[in-house]
């Protein structure tokens, strides 16, 4: 059984595509510089050379004889060139030098009109020449040139670049491509060890603007997961100990009754009973805060009026003044439901924790551009107990109490920001808490304000 092949990794990928492409580039550069610039030279420089050898042969036998060396000298000395009277025409002996003795050829064919030909001798001096015939006056006249006048290579020219080319491609390619998948390696790394489990170090957020958009929103996701799993790790504990507690007094009670029926310690366990309860309903608020609700459109005023008369019981039980400042014609988009449930915790924790002048706001934020439909601001307002700024990002976390507010009030099991903070997350919406001027709390949630019909784009 053979065994599974493994996928190629992203950097050799891209190095691959990359050489690809270099090297597709450099085979057009060069087949552009070949036929545009060098063919097109070669034919040039073979016309001027054919078009200088035939008026040599013809310039020498309409001079007079006496002149003729004299012209001969010349004429190899400044262009290497040399004449041989009364020479036969070469036959076709299949000599070969590249394209440049084939455009000599043809060139020589479109001036005397017929099919020419070279062959090869090498001279005393050791050097090779190249020659042909050229009928002038009558007689056929041999013209000859040294062959080191062609060792000009635009073949080797292209060959050599090309050849450093191939070299400069593959480095270009691999370390273009280590630097393009070093950033998703990083964060294949980084998903690795939290699918794992572990919390990895965040991502550098450079780079190319979608490599740096996705490793912010991977920084995102793994602190909200670290956040998670440092919140499950307190629930569990704070669960755990929250637990126990009224489960040793019930323990106690039960074996006291086994002794002695007492009416007092019946209304004790059903207390321990009745907190128990409610500390796993707010276990489960918590749990149902990650399920989404469909949003709705709403007038607001009416509905924190609804709201503050839902809790005036509670308030004049806690001796609180609650009230409502608003604004007039507010709709917002939200969810009723975890609205309901944000803005109920939210007054819920300030009548526990400062019972006194109570203020539930709602108000409108102006949108900052014109695609954005505003925002409505809601807050509870207390005169209670100030907190910390050391303390404020704690606050949210479950379980947490600030100090002094240990065993303020019974029921109290220090959820309630906690699941205030689970139900904006869930819905998209920003909440926070912070001191007043004057003494106590301002708890704040914003979410979007309705769309108003028939206002232009």
């Amino acid at each position: 059984m053979g065994r599974t092949r493994q996928p190629t990794g992203l950097a050799r990928q891209y190095a691959r595509w990359l050489a690809a492409l270099l090297i597709a580039l450099e085979l057009i550069t060069a087949a552009a510089a070949l036929g545009f610039i060098f063919l097109p030279m070669a034919r040039r420089a073979a016309d001027d050379l054919a078009g200088l050898m035939v008026l040599s042969a013809q310039t020498w036998n309409e001079l007079p004889p006496e002149t003729r060396p004299a012209f001969e000298q010349e004429l190899e000395r400044s262009h290497h060139i040399a004449l041989r009277p009364d020479m036969p025409p070469p036959q076709d002996k299949g000599l070969r030098h590249g394209p440049y003795l084939l455009f000599l050829e043809r060139a020589f064919e479109r001036r005397t009109g017929h099919a020419m030909f070279f062959l090869e001798e090498e001279a005393t001096d050791g050097r090779l020449w190249l020659w042909t015939a050229v009928p002038a006056g009558g007689r056929s006249i041999g013209v000859g040139f040294a062959e080191d006048r062609m060792k000009t290579q635009p073949l080797g020219a292209l060959a050599l670049p090309f050849g450093v080319g191939m070299l400069l491609v593959a480095l270009l390619s691999w370390w273009l491509a280590r630097r393009i998948a070093q950033p998703v390696a990083r964060l294949e790394l980084a998903a690795a060890q939290l699918a794992r489990g572990a919390s990895p170090g965040l991502l550098a957020e450079t780079g190319p603007r979608e490599l740096a958009e996705l490793a912010r929103h991977f920084n995102r996701m793994a602190l909200q997961v670290r956040e998670l799993l440092d919140a499950r790790t307190t629930l569990f504990a704070g669960v755990s100990h929250d637990l126990r507690t009224p489960l040793a007094r019930m323990r106690l009670a039960i074996e006291m009754l086994r002794l002695r029926p007492d009416p007092a310690l019946l209304q004790r366990l059903e207390h321990d009973i009745e907190e128990m309860n409610a500390l796993i309903g707010q276990m489960l608020e918590i749990a149902r805060g990650m399920n989404t609700e469909t949003a709705a459109d709403f007038e607001l005023c009416g509905w924190l009026r609804g709201r503050v008369q839902a809790h005036a019981d509670a308030a004049q039980s806690a001796g609180a003044q609650l009230s409502l400042r608003c604004d007039q014609a507010i709709r917002v988009h939200a969810a009723p439901g975890a609205l309901t449930r944000i803005v109920d915790n939210l007054l819920s924790n300030a009548l526990r924790y400062a019972p006194g002048p109570i203020v539930l706001v709602g108000r409108l934020t102006p949108p900052v551009d014109s695609a954005d439909t505003g925002h409505v601001y809601i807050a509870v307002l207390d005169r209670g107990p100030s907190i910390a700024e050391n303390q404020l990002a704690l606050v949210f976390r479950p379980f947490h109490r600030a100090q002094g507010q240990d065993d303020a009030a019974p029921g109290a099991f220090g959820l309630g920001l906690a699941i205030v903070q689970q139900l904006a997350r869930a819905n998209g919406w920003q909440v926070g808490v912070r001191p007043r001027d004057g003494g106590g709390l301002e708890a704040w949630v914003t979410v979007p304000a309705a769309e108003v019909p028939g206002l232009p784009d």
